[in-house]
């Protein structure tokens, strides 16, 4: 059973990095375009910190999505995503459920994975790889 498992970790780890991107861009183009919603605090200006978040949540999730740069992008908004736990979250409540900060934690670690581990399959960054797998779960 583990070898069958091995054989889809690829396709496992790039659904998680295509749902995160979608979930993820799905908060910067509230800020950038106020949909599916506009923000409670209107659009933010976008060389702001809220408007320059909202540019690495749209950019760098379709950089995501697309599996392109995945490792640098994913560390950069692993950054993000723990400067706004700390700034906006952490102040309100030590704990996350009382803060709101369960989505920017879970995205932070789900980032850092990914800058750790690489797209997995179906991403630009493996289809412009030299031949042969990097890892042992892309044989």
């Amino acid at each position: 059973m583990s070898s069958t498992l091995d054989r889809w970790s690829p396709y496992a780890l790039a659904a998680l990095r295509i749902v995160t991107a979608l979930l993820f861009m799905e908060h910067g183009t509230q800020k950038l375009f106020g949909f599916p919603a506009p923000p409670e605090s209107g659009t933010p200006p976008l060389l702001s910190l809220f408007g320059i978040g909202a540019i690495l949540e749209f950019g760098g999730g379709l950089l995501i999505l697309i599996g392109l740069f995945t490792r640098p992008v994913a560390f950069v908004l692993a950054g993000e995503m723990a400067v706004a736990y700390w700034m906006f979250h952490a102040p309100r409540s030590f704990y996350p459920v009382l803060n709101g900060g369960d989505a920017s934690i879970l995205f932070c670690f789900v980032f850092l994975l990914l800058a750790f581990t690489g797209p997995g399959a179906l991403s630009i960054d493996g289809a412009r790889r030299p031949t042969g797998p990097r890892h042992s779960w892309e044989r």
